[in-house]
């Protein structure tokens, strides 16, 4: 058994036969049978135009369903172990970054003909920057006094940096910056691999929604580029990989490079800083809250959580016009 961030899943074994059942958290995803709708209608869909493409989809019980309701223990449901495959929870290569990049990329490019907006919204907006910094206000005025005082640093830093909600907010209105099929939890540890390292499929799709391009690329830069994850208490440690970035981006661009319009493209940077910028809010907003969202491991922990996330914001800024160069390049 794994206890993943959401869901709680089991590996099961019959006979010759694996497979991975999964408990749904349904105090996060409310609304289960909106899942397997929306799994269901991409699968329906890629089946028909991409025959080829491997989808895990739940497997189905005698009457058609793949969610099964236990009025004690909750929603389960049942996945096919894609053999020969293994995941990944740390980027160490550049090559790793690419194959992850390219993955996501596919998942969306292969469901460009996909009426996006027939998806159900599972979590409402999950990467809604708009939401998120009123949020943090609302924190601001309503939250922990004292936990706002030992906050001001951080809070001054994300003030100065409204030109990125800005930029969203343009974002929503741009008839060039499309909406689609997008994954929103890109972390690379829901990219299958093969022993050879290259990747197989997405999976965990069940934030699978309407959405920015930004989003899945962000959540890349954010959880790809820096050696050092969130819970880094060294902010020294936190720095952009630039060769990891280029695999992102070339990644990507291997199956979005003709889907994507030329405004869009010019998003790219702003991918990483827009989820950056947004995790941050949502950490230090919850450290002044007094953790009631995402809980604390120790004292401080959503503070020391936001003050890595700047960090990494800020590495990312500084490092946006060699970046830049590299993407022209």
């Amino acid at each position: 058994m794994t206890d993943g961030l959401i869901n709680r899943t089991w590996k099961v074994t019959r006979g010759s036969e694996q497979f991975i059942l999964q408990r749904i958290n349904d105090h996060v995803f409310k609304q289960p049978y909106q899942l397997a709708a929306n799994i269901e209608m991409l699968n329906n869909y890629l089946a028909e135009k991409k025959p080829d493409y491997l989808f895990v989809a739940p497997v189905k019980n005698l009457r058609g369903d793949t969610i099964v309701f236990d009025k004690q223990h909750g929603y389960f449901r049942l996945f096919a172990f894609v053999r020969g495959s293994h995941t990944i929870n740390v980027v160490s290569t550049p090559e790793q970054a690419f194959e992850a990049a390219a993955q996501f990329g596919q998942f969306t490019r292969y469901l460009s003909g996909f009426d996006a907006s027939h998806l159900h919204i599972t979590i409402p907006d999950f990467h809604n920057l708009t939401l998120r910094y009123r949020q943090f206000e609302e924190a601001i005025a309503t939250g922990n006094p004292d936990r706002i005082k030992q906050s001001k640093d951080l809070i001054a830093d994300i003030k100065k940096r409204t030109h990125i909600l800005d930029s969203f907010e343009k974002i929503k209105t741009n008839n060039f910056v499309r909406r689609r099929v997008i994954h929103h939890d890109t972390k690379i540890s829901n990219v299958l691999f093969d022993d050879q390292g290259k990747g197989i499929c997405v999976i965990d799709l069940d934030t699978v929604m309407p959405g920015y391009f930004i989003s899945d690329v962000g959540d890349m830069m954010r959880t790809y580029l820096s050696p050092a994850n969130e819970e880094e208490k060294d902010f020294s440690k936190v720095h952009i990989r630039r060769n990891v970035f280029q695999a992102v981006v070339d990644g990507y661009l291997s199956y979005m490079a003709d889907e994507l319009t030329s405004e869009e493209k010019e998003l790219l940077i702003y991918s990483g800083l827009f989820l950056i910028y947004m995790q941050a809010i949502r950490f230090l907003a919850d450290h002044i809250n007094n953790d009631l969202y995402y809980g604390a491991a120790y004292e401080g922990h959503n503070l020391i959580r936001a003050g890595n996330q700047i960090s990494l914001l800020k590495r990312l800024e500084e490092s946006s016009e060699v970046l830049s160069l590299d993407i022209a390049g």
